[in-house]
């Protein structure tokens, strides 16, 4: 008696992508996606065309998480750094397809892109509890005081991802902002958002506590606006803005003088040094008399 074997089609469960803002994956507020498509215009997904509103919730996430977030320990932040990119590493292969759609990529090409990338994020976790003693310490002065300065993060920094790096550039311009201190708001790049998104799922199922980092996609131009001229945030990376974007920008920007880093020319796959890091810190300084100081020396 032989057994006959049936065969059936099954159809494909699409990904859908949805927005990251406050830990949670809400659609676009104004439930309007646009079509992502790979280097040869074959469509990948629809992504969220995120509004305005959109953009004003992921501020509101991002001060209600900036206070636990900046006074966690930098110890504890590179810990949970470092748990990102073991997520990371676990979804390894997801984001090789993702990067390799998205940039036009050999398979072996985008490996290399996403190993760097994971190794980026690594090299920043390392690096939570060491900043302060590079751009911080104590301060000879003249006179019986301690004079120590001490880096303190910014506050919300609005990220526009760089739009032809869609993993490497993404994590290098998002990675040292929360390394330091602060929280982000991040514009995925326009023409290539899923890795940015995908980077979302990967947040919300490590340490990391919702509203460190919102995820938005859509036309950046459309989005950077209004966190160019929001009074709740404090600085905003061009990474990803062209030249006269970037202009209009920097002049919203200027009412309640946030910080800009202006657009440059960045080779991602170099080792980054520690320019993003001290990008968006302040720093504090404090003195505190020693006490008299005379022959027998300070009173302390």
């Amino acid at each position: 008696m032989s057994e006959k074997t049936e065969t059936t089609e099954r159809l494909s469960v699409f990904k859908t992508y949805k927005l990251y803002v406050g830990g949670k994956f809400p659609r676009s507020e104004s439930g309007r996606v646009y079509e992502v498509t790979d280097a040869k215009g074959k469509w990948l997904a629809n992504a969220p065309l995120s509004s305005r509103k959109d953009a004003r919730d992921a501020v509101v996430a991002a001060r209600k998480a900036f206070g636990a977030w900046s006074g966690a320990t930098a110890y504890n932040r590179g810990q949970i750094l470092y748990r990102v990119a073991e997520m990371l590493e676990g979804r390894r292969e997801q984001f090789v397809r993702e990067v390799a759609d998205a940039e036009g990529l050999s398979k072996s090409k985008a490996a290399a892109q996403v190993s760097a990338t994971i190794d980026r994020w690594v090299w920043y976790a390392g690096w939570t509890d060491k900043i302060a003693q590079v751009v911080g310490g104590g301060n000879p002065v003249a006179g019986p005081f301690f004079n120590l300065s001490s880096p303190e993060p910014t506050g919300v920094v609005a990220v526009l991802a760089p739009q032809e790096s869609s993993f490497l550039g993404l994590v290098s311009v998002v990675a040292p902002v929360i390394a330091t201190g602060n929280t982000a708001v991040v514009v995925a790049s326009e023409k290539a958002p899923l890795p940015a998104l995908s980077l979302g799922e990967v947040l919300a199922t490590s340490d990391l506590p919702g509203g460190v980092v919102n995820v938005l996609s859509g036309r950046t131009a459309e989005i950077a606006a209004p966190l160019a001229a929001h009074q709740d945030v404090n600085a905003i990376d061009l990474a990803g803005a062209d030249e006269d974007l970037a202009k209009e920008l920097e002049i919203a920007a200027a009412d309640n003088l946030k910080r800009v880093l202006r657009p440059q020319p960045v080779d991602y796959s170099a080792t980054p040094g520690i320019d993003r890091l001290t990008a968006f810190l302040e720093t504090k300084t404090v003195w505190h008399p020693t006490g008299s100081l005379g022959a027998s020396g300070s009173s302390y």
